[in-house]
């Protein structure tokens, strides 16, 4: 059996979701609602940090999406979530999305997001979470990048009293 409290490796926490687009999800133009896509996104992330931790989790904050291309009616849609960075209760999971047309092959990345998490325990108060043990270049570099990120969170929500 697991410890809960032994470190982690980042590529164990991954989630992959794929989606198709449906005319429920479109606007008038055609193109996905940014709403459904960040539901996606907080959906896909809250797995990776519930993977992680073992525990219920919530989402504290959302940083710095940015849509970058349209995602059209009838694009499969590939959602990549991975565990960034952890401090002592929060996480922090990085989010890209992608299009694919499924009659050409071709594929856009569309979205970047980044949300922090924090685990809860049995009366949901925020409990400390395991560590993360970032194995490749491009993981040690996420890490790197998450905990200045994760500073900036806190600076920002040290206003509204929000713990990150």
């Amino acid at each position: 059996m697991t410890n809960l409290n032994d470190p982690k490796k980042a590529s164990e926490s991954a989630v992959e979701m794929r989606n198709l687009v449906m005319p429920n999800h479109t606007n008038p133009q055609n193109s996905i609602f940014g709403g459904v896509v960040m539901s996606w996104i907080d959906l896909a992330a809250a797995m990776v940090a519930e993977r992680h931790s073992n525990r219920p989790v919530v989402t504290v904050h959302v940083d710095d999406i940015s849509f970058k291309a349209p995602i059209k009616i009838g694009d499969h849609v590939l959602i990549k979530a991975s565990l960034n960075f952890v401090g002592n209760s929060s996480m922090l999971v990085g989010v890209k999305v992608y299009a694919e047309n499924p009659f050409t092959g071709i594929t856009r990345h569309t979205t970047t997001a980044y949300l922090a998490f924090v685990a809860l325990d049995d009366i949901g108060r925020p409990i400390k979470v395991r560590g993360v043990i970032p194995e490749t270049e491009d993981e040690k570099r996420r890490f790197t990048e998450g905990a200045i990120r994760i500073e900036e969170m806190k600076k920002k929500n040290a206003k509204n009293k929000i713990k990150v």
